[in-house]
């Protein structure tokens, strides 16, 4: 039956209608922070980070010795000026390197910008912490977001001779490189940008990632900041401002605020939307809901903000977030701990958040100090393990609140000791502001990861006896190392699940040559093992040796006939199988990427096969299949490791991360 005109006309409305609601909603689409890595002050990856802010430390130091002295900055400025550049925050390892495991020559890597090296070294532990392994994105539309501001290293090259410029000055130094080079390594096909909005910098970058996942342009998005402090004339230069404390210390909302101290340090989130985060079955760390950015405009001075255009920032983001700022109980702020600054950043928040019961105020500069371009990330790295850990740790340096302010006629609480976050009927909700001195401003809502993945089967469908664990490294001495480091971590982590450690530790990480493999049935039993891996004992279930990767790996399989449940295991564990069968002589010839369990066969000897597996009567399948894939992971057998991880059970935690062997790669 033909529908009339007006029928039809009001099923194209609805369609018109529902297409509509989709596009909005795509508009204001969740994004998922599935992983997360960091080097600040103090601390080198994210748990280190809230070690520090849980206990209260202040990781501010005097400039260690590799960057410059006191004779440095004897340009006849005053004391003042002197002890304004003699603090600040410090990372390691700022001349040192691994070049070849980022496919990079040794010349090449001298003339590297240190910020680029930290941001690669950091975008792989990030992913490796999300449990994504490189070979599993690669050719991946992922965007790379890099806030990125200082030239210190730039301006130490280009001081030497014409005749010592090489060709490597400018892709090394050029920030459109920081993010490029990451792109370019992983093999990245989405957005990949560099942008110096100062202070704000990094939070901006959230901003333009979480965009360009609402519009699709990408599919999954690596963001943070970088900052490196080389050179004292960036210091000399904010201590004629009168923008940094002379004690060194940010106090941020005291009374006694009178600047901040420089820091340096690289974070990096690794960003999804979140249904497609649920649908990878990724460990969501946090929810951001929504982002604003805005510029002050003409104030004082270039460099004075703007309460009016703080208060916009803010109020955008929440509409983005389709949130009311009641809903808001927590907000790192900006915080640098300059008077001007504290000022107008409480005036702005007064207003936007008049109508919230409590709010508490954190300020993680006074941990840690002020990281300019990568100071954003730090703060939303921050937010995101306070919201994990429902704790907000302490403000520090607060003595006296700013008496300017009405403390008691406002819904602000300052932590001066750390508070419980505890979880309520309604979601924990936070804001992350940055406010760069060019005048750009960025706010991020933040929300707790209240996402329950639903298991694929019962627990006790997918419970096993036995695990395969697998290490691997680009050579035999960091395979070492990480073997210790995952004995430490286990033993501080004594509540971990085995079928979660070797879900993570098969399915998130790269694959090297160099490769340790065992039978597992339990933490204990891993702990022993790789103890006697690092003793150099023999042991049965446990095989290490080095796999060519180049090599085709030809491997054989026989079976009894009736052994149907066996080779319905092999084949749901294979990676796309090419199985040729026998009759004759009763064997399967697996291709490179196929299972192997065979009985010693003199028929088959003069085969192209690599390993042999006895089978043993007493074993069940299972136990056959986990020791036939320890040794053929050993000969560089590819595993289709989601199926055997969907097989095994588990979802993905954190693991400890790959140790970079790292040498000096210098230009004085």
């Amino acid at each position: 039956m033909e529908l009339s005109p007006t029928k039809k006309a009001l099923l194209a409305l609805k369609k018109m209608q529902s297409k509509l609601e989709a596009l909005e909603n795509a508009k204001h689409e969740p994004i998922a922070v599935v992983g997360m890595d960091c080097r600040f002050p103090g601390a080198s990856n994210p748990e280190e980070f809230w070690q520090l802010l849980q206990e209260g430390k202040d990781a501010i130091t005097s400039v260690p010795d590799d960057r410059w002295n006191s004779q440095d900055c004897d340009l006849g400025t005053n004391t003042l000026e002197k002890s304004c550049t003699s603090y600040g925050g410090f990372v390691p390892h700022l001349k040192e390197f691994d070049p070849s495991f980022f496919r990079i020559a040794p010349k090449e890597a001298v003339s590297i910008d240190p910020q680029q090296r930290l941001l690669l070294e950091v975008s792989w532990a990030a992913l490796e912490n999300a449990a994504i392994s490189a070979d599993q994105v690669q050719g991946s539309q992922t965007g790379v977001f890099i806030g990125i501001a200082a030239v210190d290293y730039w301006h130490q090259l280009l001081s030497r001779n014409n005749a010592e410029i090489d060709a490597y000055l400018t892709t090394g130094n050029t920030h459109s490189l920081a993010s490029g080079r990451i792109s370019h390594f992983f093999d990245f096909t989405g957005a990949s940008i560099s942008l110096d909005t100062a202070c704000s910098s990094s939070l901006v970058a959230v901003h333009l990632a979480i965009k360009s996942l609402r519009d699709r342009e990408c599919n999954m998005a690596l963001v943070g900041g970088v900052n490196r402090l080389i050179s004292p004339k960036i210091s000399l230069n904010f201590a004629e401002a009168k923008m940094l404390s002379p004690d060194g210390r940010c106090k941020t909302f005291d009374e006694s605020a009178n600047g901040f101290v420089r820091s340096e340090g690289c974070g990096i989130v690794v960003l999804k939307r979140l249904s497609d985060a649920i649908a990878d079955r990724d460990n969501i760390r946090a929810i951001l809901l929504g982002s604003a950015t805005n510029q002050d405009g003409r104030t004082s001075s270039i460099t004075t903000p703007s309460s009016l255009s703080q208060q916009a920032v803010i109020q955008q983001a929440l509409i983005n977030s389709r949130i009311a700022a009641s809903q808001v109980s927590y907000l790192e702020t900006h915080g640098t701990g300059t008077a001007l600054g504290d000022a107008i950043e409480l005036e702005a928040l007064s207003k936007v958040f008049k109508d919230n019961e409590e709010l508490i105020l954190g300020a993680v500069k006074t941990n840690i100090g002020h990281l300019e371009s990568a100071s954003g990330i730090a703060s939303l790295i921050k937010t995101v393990l306070a919201l994990e850990n429902q704790f907000i740790p302490a403000n520090l340096h607060l003595k006296q609140p700013n008496s300017q302010v009405e403390w008691q006629k406002s819904p602000f609480k300052l932590p001066e000791k750390a508070i419980a976050w505890h979880q309520t009927a309604k979601p924990r909700i936070a804001g992350v502001s940055s406010f760069g001195f060019s005048g750009t401003n960025a706010h991020l809502v933040v929300q707790e990861a209240n996402i329950s993945l639903e298991e694929e089967g019962t627990q006790e469908q997918n419970k096993r006896n036995f695990y395969l664990f697998t290490l691997s490294a680009k050579n035999s001495k960091t395979l070492n190392q990480l073997a210790s480091k995952y004995i430490n971590y286990l033993d501080s982590h004594p509540h971990l699940l085995i079928e979660d450690i070797c879900y993570t530790v098969n399915l998130g990480r790269s694959h090297f040559n160099h490769r340790l493999a065992m039978s597992v049935t339990s933490v204990s039993d891993l702990q022993t093992k790789l103890a006697q891996y690092l003793a150099q004992e023999i042991t049965s279930e446990l095989w290490q040796g080095k796999a060519n990767l180049n090599h085709e790996v030809k491997v054989c399989l026989i079976l009894k006939a009736e052994n149907k449940e066996l080779k319905e295991l092999i084949e749901s564990t294979i990676d796309s199988s090419i199985v040729t069968s026998d009759i004759t002589n009763v064997y399967w010839q697996i291709s490179e990427q196929q299972i192997l369990n065979n009985v010693n066969n003199e028929q088959i000897s003069e085969q192209k096969k690599i390993i042999y597996s006895s089978i043993k009567q007493q074993l069940n399948n299972w136990q056959i299949l986990i020791n036939g894939l320890a040794q053929l992971y050993i000969f560089g057998v590819k595993i289709n490791w989601q199926i055997l991880g969907t097989n095994s059970g588990g979802k993905k935690i954190t693991l400890p991360t790959y140790p970079f062997q790292r040498s000096i790669y210098w230009l004085e």
